[in-house]
């Protein structure tokens, strides 16, 4: 099975007061310690909703406004247009980097329990959700899990989101 690693980093950081992916924890900014994290995952890495240095940026689809199911959405058809079989996501904020392989590669979507970002995703879904996306306005990762299905699994990791800068200075103080 051909991965590719997605990182939604769409958001615009309202709740971090500024670009928490850019933010610096031991010199390095937060979105390439999540990059570090799934690169040996996937064989191959983009960001989805924004520019950085070093990654494929693509943009959200249908549009940006639609929030990290458009991240999920962008991240599908690129994969499926360059010949993946599977998109594994991940937010920007969250630390560490699920272990994937504890998801499984079965053609059933799971995340990550209480972590719906981080996730692997058949691209045979691409289509789905695209669609739900234009069809309606509900556009939570929890309405797309019950829509197609998705499991969430216990990979028995403790997850970090950085949303606040009290999250970040909580992780760092642990």
């Amino acid at each position: 099975m051909k991965r590719l690693g997605a990182i939604i980093a769409g958001g615009q950081s309202r709740r971090f007061g500024s670009d928490k992916a850019a933010v610096l924890i031991e010199g390095k900014a937060l979105i390439d310690h999540v990059a570090g994290g799934l690169r040996p995952q996937v064989d191959a890495l983009v960001v989805v909703g924004r520019e950085w240095p070093g990654l494929i940026s693509i943009p959200d689809r249908p549009n940006p406004q639609m929030g990290p199911l458009g991240g999920l959405c962008g991240a599908m058809h690129y994969a499926a247009q360059e010949g993946f079989d599977l998109v594994l996501t991940t937010g920007c904020d969250t630390l560490p980097v699920a272990d994937y392989s504890k998801l499984g590669d079965a053609p059933v979507p799971a995340v990550v329990l209480g972590q719906r970002l981080s996730g692997i995703w058949p691209i045979s879904l691409a289509g789905q959700l695209e669609a739900h996306l234009l069809a309606q306005t509900n556009w939570s990762v929890r309405h797309w899990m019950a829509i197609c299905g998705a499991v969430e699994v216990d990979v028995e990791m403790e997850f970090h989101n950085l949303n606040r800068t009290s999250d970040l200075d909580s992780f760092k103080a642990a």
